[in-house]
Parts: C-alpha cells; structure tokens; sequence
C-alpha cells in the first residue's frame, strides 16, 4: 500500500505540472453545467447529474488517454521491468484519478451551490457522493480497456467521442424526454443512462433503482473483460 501510495502521489504531481490537462478537466464540466443546466428549474437533479460527467471525464482521459500514451513510451517498458505488480499501478492510477474526479465534480457542484436553487438534506449528499463514486467504477474499467486496446494517437479523438456521445446520449446533460426521438430510443441500453437515473433518484430523494443498479454492475464486469484482455494481449506484443 506504500508503494501504491507514493506512485500515487509522483503521478499526482507529474500531472499537477501540466495546466493543459488540469484546466480543462476541472474547467470543462462546470462550463457545460452553466450552459446547459445552469438556469433548469431541477436544480437538484442536474447538478448531480453533471457530477457525474465531471467524474467519468476523469476515467476516460486519465486512465483511457493516459494508458494509451504511456503504453508507446520507453519510460512505461521501463516501469514494466520493476518488481511491480500490475495490481499496484492500477490502484496508483485509481487513487490519483480519484483526486482529479473529486475535484471536478467538487467544483461543478460548488458551482451550482453558489448559482442555482440546488438544496439538498444533508443525508442526500451523501447518498449522491456514494453513488458517484460506485457509479463511476464502469467508466474507469472502460477508460481502462480504451488505453489498452487504442492507438496512441487515436485514444484522444476516441476517449472524446464516448464521453461527450455516451454523456449526451445518456442523459447526464438533458433529461431523457429531452432527447431527439432517435436517441432517446438507445439511451436505455447505455452505462450513463443507468448511472444518470441513479444520480437523478439521488438528488430527488426517490428510490434509488435497482435495474440501473444491475446494469452498471453488469457493464462493469464487461468492461473489466475487455480491460484484461487489453492488458493481456499488450503484454504478449512487447514482453513475450
């Protein structure tokens, strides 16, 4: 656990040192928020459904974008030569991008504290804290599978399309009933629909689910297969 710790913390640091990831994914989210939902008159629910996609925000680019790059880089075959297991690097990457998660979404819901009706019992926020922390668990396995099984330099324009399209389609900006006909057809069958309707039920104080509660365990043990298996063919190409 030390030495996941310290990792954890060097990782932290590295990515602290660069304003061009620590700008935008602080920034970007709460920026959509006051665009999209800043004057809804469910100021509850929205705020706690852009939460979320400050949260996966942070899955998608630092574990799908970050791996990715990582993966072409000396440096990381280097890391790969240590006695280090693959188990402690992930929990490295995880608690580093739980700093970067907490912090997004801190700052979007300070946000709509500070500029909408948002009023939530004290109980409620912490449902809706364990709920974006749970409900993130999938999009982390997938940014995961995405830096595993990506190119380098397509992992950026891909990890961009599922967040914004999944988040859309999902309803984590609009309501559901909101969507065009065409996607609001699809948007039961995606993860973020499942972790939205969690989030909403959350905020509104309604019973959280527990369909949308299966579906996101059930895409969490489908992306985990598609990150192992990532994980496992990237080892037979540069260390068989």
């Amino acid at each position: 656990m030390t030495l996941a710790l310290a990792h954890a913390r060097a990782m932290t640091i590295e990515l602290l040192r660069h304003p061009a990831y620590v700008v935008p994914t602080l920034a970007f989210p709460t920026v959509f928020f006051v665009f999209f939902a800043g004057s809804e008159t469910d100021a509850d629910m929205r705020m706690a459904t852009f939460a979320g996609f400050a949260a996966i925000g942070v899955a998608f680019f630092q574990f799908g974008v970050g791996i990715a790059v990582e993966r072409a880089s000396p440096w990381e075959r280097y890391l790969r030569t240590l006695p280090v297991s693959a188990g402690i690097r992930l929990l490295s990457r995880t608690l580093s991008a739980a700093v970067f998660a907490v912090s997004a979404a801190g700052v979007l819901i300070a946000v709509a504290v500070l500029a909408t009706p948002v009023g939530l019992p004290a109980a409620r926020w912490g449902e809706l804290a364990a709920l974006l922390v749970a409900g993130s668990a999938p999009f982390a396995l997938l940014g995961i599978a995405l830096g595993y099984w990506a190119p380098a330099r397509g992992a950026l324009p891909i990890a961009n399309l599922l967040y914004l399209g999944l988040s859309y389609a999902g309803g984590l900006w609009f309501s559901p009933q909101h969507l065009p006909h065409a996607v609001r057809s699809i948007s039961p069958l995606l993860p973020t629909r499942a972790f939205a309707n969690t989030l909403a039920a959350a905020a509104t104080g309604s019973a959280v689910p527990w369909s949308s509660c299966a579906a996101l365990f059930g895409f969490s043990v489908l992306f985990a297969a598609l990150a192992l298996a990532g994980y496992r063919r990237d080892e037979g190409i540069h260390f068989s």
